[in-house]
């Protein structure tokens, strides 16, 4: 059985920072496509980064402020967040999907269950 389990999340002032870590079992996160998502009530879930060894994406909105990683040893993915922002506020999610293109589009085959981050001014 595949799990994704999120954990990190947390309230902070703003300009703070916290690490989201996402641990799988059942799936090898190295041989799948992997990434954060983000998602507001009444929003869109949108994607905020995609791990990749060579070159990694980000939003536009977290560029230079958010750092996705990997540790295959401990088959997890990690989101390290500096200087947030209020509207960085959401419920993140980790998913892998064996197709870049899927997860490209906001959708995978797995996902985890999700992780509160509030940011207060």
């Amino acid at each position: 059985q595949v799990q994704l389990v999120e954990s990190g999340g947390g309230s902070v002032q703003a300009g703070g920072s916290l690490r989201l870590s996402c641990a799988a079992s059942g799936l090898t996160l190295s041989t799948y496509f992997v990434g954060w998502f983000r998602q507001t009530p009444g929003k869109e879930r949108e994607g905020v980064a995609r791990f990749s060894r060579i070159t990694p994406w980000y939003a536009d909105s977290v560029k230079g402020r958010f750092t996705v990683s990997q540790d295959n040893a401990k088959n997890t993915l990690y989101l390290q967040m500096n200087d947030l922002k209020p509207e960085d506020t959401a419920v993140y999610y980790c998913a892998a999907d064996p197709s870049l293109g899927v997860l490209s589009r906001n959708s995978a085959r797995y996902w985890g269950q999700g992780t509160q981050v509030t940011v207060s001014s």
